[in-house]
C-alpha cells in the first residue's frame, strides 16, 4: 500500500476536517509531513494536534517557501484550505513545484486567477481536486438519483432558495469573507457549493447570469437605521453583549486559533456584524440560463431565523422537490450568546420550533406525490463528509452519481458566481463566456468562448 506524503496549506478553522481524516482513519493512505501557514500560533497548534495523536510532527514552512517545502519533503499533494483569494497563487506555485492539489471550495475569486489555475494544469499536467461535500450529502445524491433516472424527464427549470440563519449567515460577516476583495462575496465563496449542486445535478454548464442583490440587514447603515448605534467592534469584549456578537473566549478551539494568535498577524475573526467596512451583500438573487436550456432562479438569505434550503426541479414528466431544514431556530441564551438548544433559553420548551428534515417529493403528471428515502449515514452532512474523505485519501471507485469533482466543476461553479458580481456591478446580464476562462459542460455539450 502507498502512502502519500500530504502538506496542508493554510491552518485556519477548515482544516481540522483533513488533518484530522489524515492521522485518524487516512492513516494507513496519507502522511502529513509539513504545515504552510504564515502564522506561528496556529501553525502550532495543529503540529501540536497531530503529534498528540502519535503522529508525526509536520514540519512548518511560510508560504513563500513553498515550492521548497514541496521539494524538500517530498509532498505529493497539497491541500489549499488558505484564503480564497490565496487559492491561486499557492495551487499554481504547489502544480509547478511537482505537487498535485486539494482545493477547499472555491477554486478561486475571479476569471483571471482561474485562467492562471487552468494554464498551470495543461502546463504541468498535474491535477486539481475540488472537495464539495454537499455532492456526497445523501440527500442532495438521491435527488441527482431521480433526475437521473429520468422520472421527471428533460429539466426545464429550477427554483432554488437558501437559508443562513442569524448564527451561521451572521458568521461570513465577522470574518475576512465579509472582504469581496477576499472571497468574491458570497456569489463565490458560499454559492459556488450550491452553482455546483445546481450543475451537477442537471448536468449541464451555465450560460447566462443576471443578478440582482444588496446589503440590507448588516452593516453599520443598515444597524443605524433600526435604532442601533454605539455598536462594539468586536465581539470579545466585557460588558454587555448581544446575540449577534461571537466571544472568542467562549470557544477553546476559536480561541487558541485566532484569538491567541492575533499579535502576529492583527487577523480578528470576531468583528462586529454591524460594522461599516462590509462589501459583500447579504440578501441576493440570480437568473441563470443553462447551455441545456434550462433556467435557474436562485436565492440567498443570510439572515434567516432558520436554516435550509428549498429545491423545485420541474420537467417535461414532473417535478420533484427537495425540502431540508438543517436548524429550525437560533435563540439568545442567558448571557445574549446565540444558541442552538431552546434548552440554553432559560429551560424553555418551543413547541413551534420549525422541526429539522429532510424530504424529497416526486410528482409525475397525473399522478400522486410519492416521497423518496433518504438513507443518511453517520457524520457531517448526513455522512457526506466520510464519503468525500474516502474519495479524497483512497480514491473514488466507479460512482455512478459523479461526484468526485475536479477543477473543472471548481470553474462551472465559480463562474456563475463571478458573472453574478459582474452583473451586480452592471446592472445587465453577463455571458458566461465573456469571463474569458475556459467552460466544459458535459459531454455532448462544450461552450466554449466567443
Amino acid at each position: 500500500m502507498t502512502t502519500l506524503r500530504y502538506a496542508v496549506v493554510g491552518a485556519g478553522h477548515r482544516a481540522q476536517m483533513y488533518v484530522d481524516a489524515i492521522i485518524g482513519d487516512y492513516r494507513d493512505h496519507a502522511e502529513l509531513v509539513a504545515l504552510c501557514e504564515p502564522n506561528p500560533v496556529r501553525a502550532r497548534y495543529y503540529a501540536d494536534h497531530a503529534e498528540a495523536a502519535g503522529a508525526t510532527r509536520p514540519t512548518v514552512w511560510a508560504p513563500e517557501r513553498l515550492e521548497e517545502m514541496v521539494k524538500a519533503e517530498r509532498i505529493d499533494k497539497v491541500i489549499v484550505c488558505a484564503r480564497d483569494d490565496l487559492h491561486a497563487d499557492l495551487i499554481v506555485r504547489a502544480l509547478d513545484a511537482g505537487a498535485d492539489a486539494i482545493v477547499e471550495k472555491p477554486l478561486t475569486i475571479d476569471a483571471s486567477s482561474a485562467a492562471q489555475i487552468e494554464a498551470a494544469i495543461e502546463r504541468t499536467g498535474r491535477t486539481v481536486v475540488l472537495t464539495f461535500n454537499y455532492r456526497y450529502s445523501p440527500r442532495n445524491t438521491a435527488l441527482r438519483e431521480v433526475i437521473q433516472s429520468g422520472a421527471i424527464g428533460q429539466v426545464t427549470s429550477i427554483d432554488f432558495s437558501w437559508m443562513l440563519d442569524t448564527k451561521h449567515g451572521a458568521d461570513y460577516f465577522r470574518r475576512w469573507h465579509r472582504e469581496k476583495e477576499r472571497s468574491g462575496g458570497l456569489l463565490v465563496h458560499k454559492a459556488s457549493h450550491h452553482f455546483d449542486l445546481v450543475n451537477w445535478w442537471i448536468d449541464a454548464s451555465p450560460r447566462r447570469v443576471f443578478a440582482s442583490g444588496a446589503l440590507r440587514f448588516y452593516g453599520a447603515a443598515n444597524a443605524g437605521r433600526r435604532g442601533a448605534t454605539r455598536l462594539p467592534a468586536r465581539g470579545t469584549h466585557d460588558g454587555v453583549s448581544d446575540p449577534f456578537e461571537l466571544d472568542l473566549r467562549d470557544d477553546p478551539r476559536l480561541k487558541a486559533l485566532y484569538l491567541d494568535a492575533e499579535t502576529h498577524d492583527g487577523y480578528q475573526r470576531d468583528r462586529s456584524v454591524f460594522g461599516d467596512d462590509i462589501t459583500i451583500e447579504d440578501n441576493l438573487a440570480m437568473i441563470v440560463d443553462y447551455d441545456s436550456g434550462a433556467t435557474l432562479s436562485y436565492s440567498l438569505n443570510a439572515h434567516s431565523p432558520w436554516e435550509g434550503y428549498r429545491v423545485a426541479v420541474n420537467g417535461t414528466l414532473g417535478r420533484a422537490e427537495l425540502d431540508v431544514v438543517e436548524r429550525g431556530a437560533v435563540f439568545a441564551d442567558d448571557d445574549l450568546h446565540a444558541a442552538v438548544d431552546p434548552s440554553a433559553n432559560d429551560g424553555r420548551t418551543h413547541t413551534s420550533m420549525r422541526p429539522e428534515i429532510e424530504r424529497l417529493l416526486v410528482q409525475r403528471h397525473w399522478e400522486e406525490a410519492r416521497e423518496v428515502p433518504i438513507v443518511s449515514g453517520a457524520g457531517g452532512h448526513g455522512g457526506g463528509d466520510s464519503l468525500l474523505l474516502s474519495d479524497v485519501f483512497i480514491g473514488p471507485d466507479d460512482d455512478p452519481y459523479g461526484r468526485p469533482a475536479d477543477w473543472r466543476d471548481g470553474v462551472r461553479s465559480i463562474a456563475v458566481g463571478i458573472a453574478g458580481n459582474l452583473s451586480l456591478e452592471s446592472g445587465h446580464a453577463v455571458a458566461v463566456s465573456s469571463l474569458g476562462i475556459q467552460m466544459l459542460g458535459s459531454q455532448e455539450r462544450v461552450v466554449t468562448n466567443t
